[in-house]
């Protein structure tokens, strides 16, 4: 593996490590420009005030939310990881129709997510993680 692939993987491993500890200012210094595209419901967050909101947004009802790391792979300008998503459930949960109080029940789902790079960059340009909040909600039992 050559050393823009290693400097890569390493961004990557810790931006993740970075948003499982809420360090959002250096979660956004491995970025070159702050973009998150939610496969799923194809929310867009662009630019660090709306990736900062994001952050806000997904940590109110799970401020544990935190990723484990199953298998990591570089190819080309993308990393790609597989990963389990974790959380407590111990804020208000906003869905489409409702808002969820606290129940403290945790959950453990199994996601997918992209990472863009510019091309001869090692600082992320793009996160498209594949996130299905139903996931989320029938692990928690509330659907």
């Amino acid at each position: 593996m050559n050393d823009l692939a290693e400097r890569r993987l390493k961004t990557v491993r810790d931006h993740m490590a970075l948003e499982c500890v809420c360090d959002w200012d250096a979660v956004i210094a491995t970025f070159e420009h702050p973009r998150y595209e939610m496969y799923g419901p194809g929310t867009v967050f662009d630019g660090e005030e709306a990736v900062r909101g994001y952050f806000r947004a997904s940590r109110t009802p799970f401020p544990d939310q935190a990723n484990e790391i199953i298998a990591i792979a570089h190819d080309g300008d993308t990393v790609l990881v597989e990963f389990w998503l974790t959380g407590t459930h111990l804020g208000p949960l906003r869905l489409a129709d409702r808002v969820v109080e606290p129940t403290g029940k945790t959950f453990r789902v199994r996601m997918a997510a992209t990472f863009e790079f510019p091309s001869g960059g090692d600082r992320i340009i793009c996160e498209r993680p594949y996130f299905d909040q139903a996931a989320v909600i029938r692990a928690l039992g509330l659907s």
